[in-house]
């Protein structure tokens, strides 16, 4: 069993596999970690680039396009490491990345999950909009990060380089413990993508375990290699998702749930300012898929 398994969920991004993997595994060499790329029934020829051109690369193939969370959930129910690592095929590593991740994991054994500081492959001066140097929520439940609020995103002066704990680490590139993944039963399988992993990092918190930014690694992600961001799918999943985030999360976190239907009305309120079909979205919560 490896230390660490670096897990890429891939779907159609053949081309982003044949630039970035190589990087990827060279990093990974001499740190005990295994790379491998889980197939959600691409149609680009993803595993057939794999097969001839990274044969030594295990492949987890699944049976159809199960989203980000059914994706992981299905790959690493057949994956045994200390530590899983979610890490999306558009992402460019430097040597350093996982080692330091690795070793913040080991003197911490009170940390459920950690990620990297996320800089943007094309402006590498300026963090990057899916994670920037760690995420948080503002009291309606609206994602923001350190390095970037709302659309608005900071160019990286070092300003956010020391660990710190958050309430988020992006899924684009996001270390977890397996102990603490296998105890949670992974990601919730109904959000199929987009703020799955702030969800996980919550729940990981409400039962006592860190989430934490290590700045010290870092990598270039390019964002949209799945679903571009003009999506209108994306944009449904976003609104959708957020609500069923708090749904899951708030209760818990304010010891009521009459307190937490307030806020969520409240935040639904403000979603319908902004033209959201949020109150259709919120009728099909519970639903895997969105149609």
């Amino acid at each position: 069993m490896p230390k660490t398994a670096v897990v890429i969920l891939n779907y159609n991004t053949r081309e982003y596999l044949r630039r970035f993997l190589p990087g990827l595994i060279a990093s990974c060499e001499g740190l005990d970690a295994e790379v491998i790329v889980a197939d959600n029934a691409s149609r680009d020829g993803s595993l057939e680039m794999m097969a001839e051109e990274f044969p030594s690369v295990k492949t987890i193939p699944l049976t159809e396009n199960f989203g980000f969370t059914g994706g992981y959930n299905r790959a690493l129910s057949q994956v045994r490491a200390q530590y899983y690592v979610l890490i999306n095929s558009d992402v460019e590593v430097p040597v350093h990345w996982l080692k330091v991740l690795q070793d913040w994991m080991d003197s911490n054994p009170d940390c459920g999950a950690c990620g990297p500081k996320l800089i943007s492959f094309n402006e590498r001066d300026t963090f990057e909009y899916a994670g920037a140097a760690g995420g948080l929520l503002d009291r309606y439940g609206y994602p923001f990060c350190r390095g970037r609020i709302m659309q608005k995103v900071e160019k990286d002066h070092g300003q956010y380089d020391s660990p710190a704990d958050v309430l988020w680490c992006s899924g684009a590139c996001l270390m977890v413990r397996a102990e603490v993944w296998n105890t949670l039963g992974g990601l919730d399988d109904r959000f199929f993508a987009h703020m799955e992993e702030i969800d996980l990092c919550w729940r990981m918190q409400l039962r006592g375990w860190k989430v934490t930014v290590v700045p010290e690694s870092y990598v270039y992600h390019i964002g949209g290699g799945t679903l571009p961001n003009e999506s209108p799918f994306k944009l449904r999943l976003n609104f959708r998702n957020n609500l069923l985030l708090l749904e899951n999360n708030l209760p818990a976190t304010l010891n009521s749930r009459f307190r937490a239907r307030v806020r969520i009305l409240t935040r639904m309120c403000l979603d319908s300012r902004a033209g959201s079909p949020s109150m259709t979205l919120w009728s099909r919560r519970t639903g895997s898929t969105v149609n």
